[in-house]
């Protein structure tokens, strides 16, 4: 069963692990990745996130289908790995000594 709209048929193969509800499950997904499953997964969407994104702009955050929250929980995470395969090409900042990240709320959905 797809999880995301059948535009993004090419994303499936990442849908499962990347179209994560949560930051802090996106986060300990990016940590306890490969840099080189991060950058297959950054290969493979950037090419479209353009068309990703504005395919997900047109529903209103409240009200959108469940395929599409999946393919913007994906958007999510690409955006949190391309930190890594960009600037650090390692899952942890540099020179942060471990520091984490706690929200207190989540962005809609």
């Amino acid at each position: 069963m797809a999880l995301l709209p059948s535009d993004f048929a090419d994303f499936e193969q990442f849908a499962a692990r990347w179209s994560l509800a949560t930051e802090r499950e996106r986060w300990a997904e990016r940590m306890s990745s490969s840099i080189d499953d991060m950058q297959a997964f950054y290969d493979a969407i950037i090419p479209e996130v353009g068309e990703a994104i504005a395919y997900c702009d047109k529903f209103p955050l409240d009200d959108m289908p469940e395929d599409a929250v999946n393919l913007l929980r994906l958007i999510y995470s690409f955006v949190m790995v391309s930190f890594a395969v960009e600037l650090w090409r390692q899952q942890s900042p540099p020179d942060t000594l471990g520091t984490q990240f706690e929200r207190i709320s989540e962005p809609l959905p």
